[in-house]
């Protein structure tokens, strides 16, 4: 492995839809107008993209819809075909169906075969064991070009006849954090222009012993009508642990790297919320680092969330400028970070 240098390509998105502002939502739910304040205020999240529609409850596209999106996206940017990846890899908490595995339909979509490919289950940080596998395939020797994607459909969990009234707060937050997205990355061996050099990633279970911060149910024809709440969220522990570990993600990568706080030029902080993500970035004492933020406006879409971060940050990393990423997962807690280096 010595001498190899993984450079990341390019980066793309996919939304469903309109942005779907807190209005709408209170209007869909029967919420008063100071249901929509305590948004703005205690979640600072402004929109958000469903692949539902509010109206008739359906689906609008699964994700293997929007990854195939992203996915054809990523290999047009960077300049390569079906033909050009030795692998593909998904991130996910939300597939489409147990089997077939959704990476496989994705790379069946997009004329890819012949190849390894792996779908990773894990909330949000599952965007970067993605990357990690990827870089990992290509350090080994396996493989020259990786894809790597993630993205989640949560919508699919809301009941939309449950009265938010009369919704427990755990359950309550989900209806107003999350969003529907899915992006997508190329890796690979072979620079070309506009790419960034990946300088160092890494991703830790650190759940020894903790309690899930967040739990997604599967409901099957045998237990289809527990009364188990299909998504929660314990948002105080959240608060408590996620800007903690931020930091300590953070003096890890530099520690690692010899960087000083004034060599970062850009940071990709946690997606958690608006409010949270701001609150964690201004704890981080990088006044020099321009912060790649997008969950305002498309809220937390789970895996999907670091790809929409990198599509940003990617442009902007001209040769010698560097950027810190950050990821931190509640469900069963897992730290995870990246450094970039544009070349």
């Amino acid at each position: 492995m010595t001498g190899r240098e993984v450079y990341l390509r390019s980066a793309a998105s996919a939304l469903p839809g309109t942005a779907v502002d807190n209005a709408a939502l209170a209007a869909r739910f029967g919420m008063d107008p100071l249901w929509e304040q305590w948004v703005e205020v205690f979640i600072g999240t402004k929109s958000r993209h469903l692949a539902l529609d509010l109206e008739s409850g359906k689906l609008t596209d699964s994700l293997a819809d929007l990854a195939t999106e992203a996915g054809g996206r990523a290999l047009t940017a960077a300049g390569l075909g079906p033909g050009d990846v030795d692998a593909v890899v998904l991130g996910t908490a939300t597939p489409d169906q147990l089997m077939p595995a959704t990476v496989n339909v994705v790379a069946d979509r997009l004329g890819i075969d012949g190849v390894r490919s792996f779908q990773l289950q894990s909330g949000c940080s599952g965007a970067v064991q993605a990357l990690d596998v990827a870089r990992q395939l290509l350090l080994g020797g396996s493989a020259r070009t990786v894809l790597a994607l993630g993205g989640d459909v949560i919508a699919r969990f809301y009941d939309l006849d449950t009265d938010l009234r009369r919704t427990a707060p755990a359950e309550l937050v989900n209806y107003v954090l999350f969003g529907d997205a899915a992006g997508a990355a190329v890796l690979s061996l072979d620079p070309a222009p506009g790419a960034a050099a990946v300088r160092t990633l890494f991703t830790r279970l650190v759940g020894l012993g903790r309690a899930p911060g967040a739990v997604l149910e599967w409901f099957g024809p045998a237990d289809r009508d527990s009364d188990r709440p299909a998504a929660t969220e314990d948002y105080k522990a959240i608060e408590q642990h996620v800007p903690r570990m931020t930091g300590e993600v953070l003096a890890e990568l530099l520690d690692g790297l010899g960087w000083q706080p004034g060599d970062v030029d850009l940071l990709l902080p946690p997606q958690l919320s608006g409010r949270m993500t701001r609150l964690i970035t201004e704890g981080l004492a990088l006044p020099g680092a321009e912060a790649v933020s997008c969950v305002d406006e498309a809220g937390n879409c789970g895996n999907a969330i670091v790809f929409l971060q990198l599509e940003q940050a990617l442009g902007r990393l001209a040769a010698g400028r560097r950027a810190v990423g950050i990821s931190i997962e509640s469900s069963k807690w897992l730290k995870a970070g990246f450094a970039l280096e544009g070349v």
